[in-house]
């Protein structure tokens, strides 16, 4: 008689240790499951506190008791950080900083990214998308593969926030590869190689926007770039130096890369279930449906972390001044508490308000605008190739906090 043993669940620590791997960044959704069988909020260790249940992390999104990372916090959990200028270009910003500085910074550039604004970008990234659908068309002309990421998914994304923005359209692509590679100081310390590399291209980009800053200061144009230039020359405590550099690091990174995750995402899933291609050819109003399911099942944003200024509380359970919370908020959007079967992705489902942009006072400014290019760009893709199809498996990039996929090969006339 043959004996069957089972392997015991992994522990709390095991199971968010094992998210760190390559193994986990390729597949991170059942070690989540495994840290939610700890409960939907569990003690890592005394003073971390890791959160996967929706209204948990929608409690700690909105408490303004819990900050998120800024400089002083890397003084305290990670000296030498300031040794690296692609996290000190990020603590610059908006996006690591915490009130008071956190509502100054965002009104800043608030206003160019307002609903009523990015409506009227509808038509400009209609007809980007079909210039990138023409490029795809020719260059997959007698069945040769074409990377849907590299050439449609990341490509629209970044002549969108570039022309918002004021770049030139013939850097867009190193552009693109630069914010990219930063962009990896987002997972913090894990890979002190790729943290070196996101040093030396946020010393290329700095350069490069110092340059631009110039320029826009001897030949204004009507673009972002002129504006944030003329709010900092006008008073800089208002916008210092730095801040005018993280600003434009941040408006470049988060305003492409997410999106390019989102659209592959999008199509990725829709080859997978040829329904819901068919389905975004033909119904006019499935798009933004389809787009907010794609933000819970697969989100290109999976974590976030805040740490408590002060003594506070998470659904009555107390949290203690200078605890660090790690939200996952990609478990967050597969709680079984809040959606049901959510493991099933389903573009119909009810009252879908994933976490995926966050929520209270560091809720996506650019959340608008990814939608929108999302809506516009899978409809059109799949319009304008009707027999799209695989050609190798997507690989995913080998990260983490943000996750998307690195390349997907397609052929557009099967």
């Amino acid at each position: 008689m043959s004996r069957h043993t089972v392997a015991p669940a992994p522990t709390l620590r095991d199971a968010f240790t094992a998210l760190g791997t390559a193994r986990g960044r390729q597949d991170p959704y059942p070690l989540y499951e495994a840290i939610r069988s700890h409960g939907d909020t569990a003690w890592l260790k005394p003073g971390r506190l890791v959160v996967v249940g929706y209204e948990e992390c929608d409690r700690a999104l909105r408490d303004t008791r819990l900050h998120v990372q800024d400089a002083a916090g890397y003084d305290a959990t990670s000296p030498g950080w300031r040794d690296h200028s692609s996290l000190r270009a990020f603590t610059s910003s908006m996006l690591y900083s915490n009130p008071p500085d956190h509502a100054r910074l965002r009104a800043v550039a608030g206003f160019a990214f307002a609903p009523p604004k990015i409506r009227r970008l509808r038509s400009v990234i209609e007809g980007m998308a079909d210039r990138l659908l023409d490029r795809m068309a020719a260059l997959g002309v007698g069945g040769s593969p074409v990377d849907l990421i590299a050439e449609f998914a990341s490509r629209l994304p970044v002549a969108v926030i570039s022309a918002l923005l004021g770049f030139p359209e013939e850097d867009q692509v190193w552009f693109r590869d630069m914010a990219s590679t930063v962009a990896v100081s987002t997972d913090g310390f894990g890979d002190p190689a790729a943290l070196e590399r996101a040093d030396r291209a946020m010393d290329e980009m700095t350069a490069y926007f110092t340059e631009l800053v110039d320029r826009r200061r001897r030949d204004p144009h009507d673009d972002l770039v002129t504006l944030l230039t003329r709010v900092h020359d006008g008073d800089p405590r208002r916008l210092g130096h730095d801040e005018l550099m993280g600003t434009l690091m941040v408006l470049l990174t988060a305003g492409f890369e997410t999106t390019s995750f989102l659209i592959g995402h999008g199509a990725m899933l829709a080859l997978e279930r040829t329904a819901f291609a068919g389905r975004l050819r033909a119904e006019s109003d499935f798009a933004p449906r389809y787009v907010e399911e794609i933000l819970r099942f697969e989100p290109p944003v999976h974590v976030t972390s805040r740490r408590a200024a002060t003594d506070t509380e998470l659904l009555g359970a107390p949290v203690p001044a200078g605890t660090r919370l790690t939200l996952i908020l990609a478990a967050a959007n597969r709680d079984p508490r809040r959606f049901a079967d959510p493991g099933r992705f389903d573009p119909d489902r009810p009252d879908n308000r994933p976490l995926s942009f966050g929520a209270g006072g560091h809720f996506c400014l650019g959340a608008p605008l990814a939608r929108l290019e999302a809506q516009i760009a899978l409809p059109r893709l799949f319009a304008r190739f009707p027999r799209l199809a695989a050609t190798e498996p997507p690989v995913y990039r080998d990260r983490w906090v943000v996750r998307g996929l690195d390349t997907f090969a397609v052929a557009v006339a099967g």
